[in-house]
């Protein structure tokens, strides 16, 4: 007995000692109170030594998570990604731009179109939590454009959440963040297929975002099932809601407000599940408000030769044009098969050439996009099949050129792996050159004219 004792004796000074000597950190105090257990169900101590020796070190444990929990640091995640591109220009017009891609084009082209290699997109964000009830997103583009100068930082996303409610149904954004209109317009960069957003959606916000307040209401199984999309590779829109709804400036991103006249937006979106696993997604959404266009020199024909002016806007829009739209939205996930379609109609500010003035006009346009999804030992492939048509006008472009675009593109996106994606797209276009820059001794000799091209377009993209 006396021996039994003494062993007792022993191993509870040896514990004692090697749980308060300096060597043994708060961070494992978890572990240690496991072996305590541990010894207290084989009878090595008492449930009341147990207790005693435990006792500091819960102490020491609240204290710690508590001072971790008030760190915000511990919640700063970085991610990425970089799009690299390539156009080789295979037949059609010459001297011929695409607004939204500057290695599209030729020798011919307007201000710096038809460059070799090109850094379309370099992206790096900053997110994280802050507590139970904010979280935030910062993320500057590397890639950006000022003139002739390019590769500089500009600011896309700066914003944060606010939770009303712990499950997260109830939130409001506030900062610069995406406007909610458009499936694909939500839809990042990084995960879409084509390499571009299309005319009709994309010419509804500037660079897709603008600075406001937005409310969004996402029940909880609605969060589930747009986690459940993600999870399973099929390259969601990211969670804006079932309903969202908000005002913002109106002047698209980075834009500084115009007329002091908010704009206000409106989307319902809904996805489910059928029995077969099968995911889809449909959606409405609606805008209003008063743009100011920015206007500038053009040059156009006038009888027999080329004048260059800027265009007149009436006093009746002083305060800016109508700007409005309504939108419908639908998704069947590739699984394997998939197709995506949006269109949309409304009014908006316009260029007229032949009064050179600013004026009203309706648009409509939209797009069919059908993609099949595979995998095999060298990856994921997805290719697809879109067209896409517009008749309307890019109202954050200088001067609000009309724009009607009747484009096809075949192509296929080869994920190497989940840091790597290989696109390859034929695009046929049909379409206005909306970039500027025709002069007596350009072979293009007017701005905004319409054109006809066939490129081959590649972009390899790395996430990080």
């Amino acid at each position: 007995m006396e021996i039994k004792k003494l062993n007792r004796y022993v191993v509870n000074t040896l514990m004692v000692a090697g749980l308060v000597l300096g060597g043994i950190e708060v961070a494992r105090a978890d572990s240690s109170t496991d072996i305590v257990n541990a010894l207290v169900s084989k009878g090595v101590l008492t449930e009341e030594e147990g207790a005693l020796i435990t006792k500091g070190r819960q102490g020491e444990v609240a204290a710690q998570k508590k001072k971790e929990d008030k760190a915000w640091t511990n919640g700063v995640n970085i991610r990425g990604y970089i799009q690299n591109r390539n156009t080789m220009m295979m037949s059609g017009d010459e001297g011929v731009n695409l607004w939204s891609d500057k290695s599209v084009g030729d020798d011919d082209s307007f201000s710096g179109g038809g460059q070799n290699f090109l850094i379309r997109r370099a992206r790096l964000v900053v997110y994280g939590d802050v507590g139970e009830r904010l979280s935030y997103y910062i993320q500057p583009d590397l890639a950006s454009s000022a003139g002739t100068t390019g590769h500089i930082a500009q600011m896309r996303d700066a914003y944060g959440d606010v939770y009303i409610t712990k499950d997260k149904v109830h939130r409001v954004r506030v900062g610069q963040s995406k406007v909610p209109y458009g499936w694909e317009n939500l839809q990042s960069s990084q995960n879409r297929l084509a390499l571009d957003r299309v005319d009709a959606m994309n010419s509804a916000v500037r660079d897709e975002r603008d600075i406001g307040a937005f409310y969004y209401y996402t029940p909880d199984d609605v969060q589930k099932l747009f986690k459940e999309i993600s999870d399973s590779g099929l390259k969601h829109s990211g969670n804006y809601g079932m309903f969202g709804a908000g005002l913002y400036n109106g002047q698209g991103a980075n834009k500084s407000e115009a007329n002091d006249n908010y704009h206000w937006v409106a989307r319902f979106t809904y996805p489910w599940k059928t029995e077969s696993g099968q995911f889809y997604e449909a959606g409405v959404q609606a805008y209003h408000g008063q743009y100011k266009v920015s206007t500038g020199s053009y040059r156009r024909q006038v009888g027999a030769g080329y004048v260059s002016a800027s265009p007149t806007i009436a006093s009746e829009y002083g305060r800016g044009h109508t700007d409005q739209r309504i939108g419908v939205s639908f998704i069947k996930y590739p699984q394997p098969w998939g197709i995506q379609t949006e269109w949309n109609w409304g009014t908006t500010p316009a260029l007229d050439i032949a009064s050179n003035s600013i004026k009203e006009t309706n648009l409509t346009g939209g797009y069919v996009q059908a993609m099949y999804m595979t995998k095999n030992d060298w990856g994921t492939w997805v290719p697809f099949v879109k067209w896409q048509y517009f008749d309307g006008a890019n109202k954050a472009e200088t001067n609000a050129p009309t724009n009607k675009v009747n484009d096809w593109e075949i192509g296929t996106e080869w994920q190497i792996a989940k840091e790597v994606e290989l696109t390859m797209v034929y695009h046929h276009m049909n379409r206005n050159n909306l970039v500027t820059g025709a002069s007596s001794s350009t072979l293009v000799p007017t701005d905004y004219g319409r054109f006809q091209a066939n490129a081959l377009r590649v972009q390899l993209q790395y996430n990080f």
